[in-house]
């Protein structure tokens, strides 16, 4: 493996920045893992995620997919559990749902909820928080439609939040995906990093994009084109 690795480290600039439709091609092209790799993106955004008005945290539809089979569970009761239900969660439920996350069964990806359920929710909360799993108002996740926020988890949906350094992670689809498609994705990504973007950010916002496969070295991205 890592002679094939620096093989493909050989074929490119570390960097230099390329325009992205080159360097998901040449992502694609260096590609050498035994499974399909997810292609994943780091932005570094000129924030100072620990001032209240620069956190950046949200959530973008992929138009393409990621590639991923989502296991999404809902809190919920009567008509919004059947709901739910229908719209193909993997996992219903309030007070059973509850016990068995306390148990440390987490069998699933993303968590939903009915604000209804935020009491029962909050005394699991300091096992999901940690995990990223607790349902939040401003991503969509706690919801009087829950069906809707299932389809949209199941669909290609992405939740994003920058770190203590400012930099966000997040996929952006498979390496077996066409490089048109991973581009769509691409762009969507940062067209929502872009919305999100904080009142107290000051300066160049978007300061650095590189991708990677699983497996692979990360390809700097020219983020100019993207930001117009």
């Amino acid at each position: 493996m890592a002679k094939r690795q620096n093989t493909a480290d050989a074929q490119y600039d570390p960097v230099r920045e390329y325009a992205a439709g080159e360097a998901l091609e040449m992502l694609k092209k260096f590609s050498s893992a035994k499974f399909d790799e997810t292609v994943e993106i780091a932005v570094n955004l000129g924030i100072a995620p620990r001032h209240a008005d620069q956190q950046v945290r949200g959530a973008v539809s992929l138009p393409k997919g990621t590639g991923k089979t989502v296991r999404v569970a809902v809190f919920a009761r009567a008509d919004k559990a059947e709901e739910a239900t229908q719209a193909g969660a993997d996992i219903v439920g309030a007070e059973d749902l509850m016990e068995k996350i306390q148990k440390g069964e987490i069998a699933f990806d993303r968590c939903i909820a009915t604000p209804d359920m935020m009491a029962v929710v909050g005394r699991v909360g300091k096992i999901l928080g940690p995990k990223g799993l607790m349902p939040n108002l401003k991503l969509g996740t706690v919801t009087q439609n829950p069906a809707k926020a299932v389809g949209e988890a199941k669909a290609g949906q992405v939740q994003f939040r920058a770190e203590k350094a400012g930099i966000v992670h997040g996929l952006i689809g498979k390496v077996s995906f066409k490089a048109s498609a991973l581009q769509d994705n691409l762009n969507a990504f940062v067209k929502a990093l872009l919305d999100a973007k904080p009142s107290g950010a000051k300066g160049k916002y978007v300061r650095r994009i590189t991708v990677s496969s699983t497996m692979g070295s990360g390809i700097k991205i020219d983020p100019t084109p993207l930001m117009e």
